[in-house]
């Protein structure tokens, strides 16, 4: 018919909303690898209500850390104390929360410190070429080849009252042990950063961001950092595990946190003279590391699998 005229295929089509296609970013990605494994998000829910205790545990529960009853001295766990006390009748759960606190903030703190030192000298080894990356990889082949616990007894032992005049009792033991167990911990990040480094430099995307002038900062900081944080991000789940591991030894060699200051390691120092008689005071204690080191080692497990280029959905 003369009047009836044929609409434009395309003109129909621009008409119609076309259905937008999901972009997902590496990130994202990455978190809904996280998700599917199972261990990591069931540690993540695990620790997250760990943390969550040790927070808020202090609202709930307010005996003092440091009350003295010498009535229930040794007591096993009960209404009145639900993780029993110790030799000197005090609250193991009120002082179980507040050493979580110290455990939980000297493994992250030393991680930080770890993970900067590593990263830092590792880049800088990294994108560097002849001596400077000889010079700085020779100094961390020294530093893995020493012994950590004996020097870290040491340098606690040698260290620990100097600092504790600058910064307080408290303080100092804190800022001493964390710069202490960082400064042993940066040596696998380094080696791990450099070989980063060393993969990435040569790829096309740094060629082109050379030749268009980017400075060695910027390459390193804008373009080849970026692309090599998920393994730094894995080493550091590790480190934080080592760090309250490497935390409670020192306590439990008597070079930690004074006895006033409770912290995991400590109350498992202070426990082992009486196992026999009161195994509950060890077991909280053994029990709080153990399950602190093994979901935060799920935790890396999963972001190792969540962060690996080479997985697809």
């Amino acid at each position: 018919m003369a009047g009836l005229t044929h609409a434009s295929p395309i003109a129909d089509s621009a008409l119609v909303p076309q259905k937008r296609e999901r972009r997902f970013s590496p990130w994202r990605d990455a978190i809904r690898r996280f998700r599917r494994h199972r261990l990591a998000a069931a540690s993540v829910v695990v620790l997250a209500l760990l943390a969550l205790a040790i927070l808020v545990g202090p609202l709930l529960w307010r005996v003092p850390i440091n009350e003295i009853d010498f009535t229930a001295r040794l007591a096993p766990p009960s209404w009145d104390h639900p993780f029993g006390t110790d030799d000197l009748g005090q609250d193991l759960l009120s002082r179980m929360i507040y050493g979580g606190r110290i455990s939980l903030a000297v493994g992250f703190a030393a991680m930080a410190v770890g993970l900067f030192c590593g990263t830092v000298i590792g880049a800088v080894a990294g994108i560097s070429r002849g001596s400077v990356d000889a010079v700085l990889m020779w100094v961390t082949d020294l530093f893995l080849s020493l012994p950590q616990l004996p020097l870290l007894l040491l340098v606690i032992y040698l260290f620990r009252d100097f600092l504790k005049s600058i910064v307080g009792p408290e303080g100092g033991v804190f800022v001493l042990i964390v710069l202490v167990i960082g400064a042993f911990r940066w040596m696998p990040v380094a080696r791990l950063v450099r070989a980063q480094f060393l993969s990435l430099r040569e790829k096309e995307f740094v060629e082109a961001a050379r030749a268009l002038g980017a400075s060695n900062l910027r390459l390193v900081v804008r373009h080849i950092l970026p692309n090599a944080l998920g393994p730094v991000i894995v080493a550091g789940t590790i480190d934080v595990a080592a760090a309250i591991i490497a935390e409670s030894t020192l306590s439990f060699l008597g070079l930690g946190f004074p006895p006033d200051i409770p912290t995991w390691g400590r109350l498992l120092f202070d426990a082992k003279d009486y196992l026999d008689i009161a195994p509950h005071w060890a077991l909280f204690a053994g029990g709080a590391i153990f399950l602190t080191v093994i979901t935060i080692n799920f935790i890396g497990d999963g972001l190792r699998d969540a962060l690996d280029p080479r997985k697809v959905m």
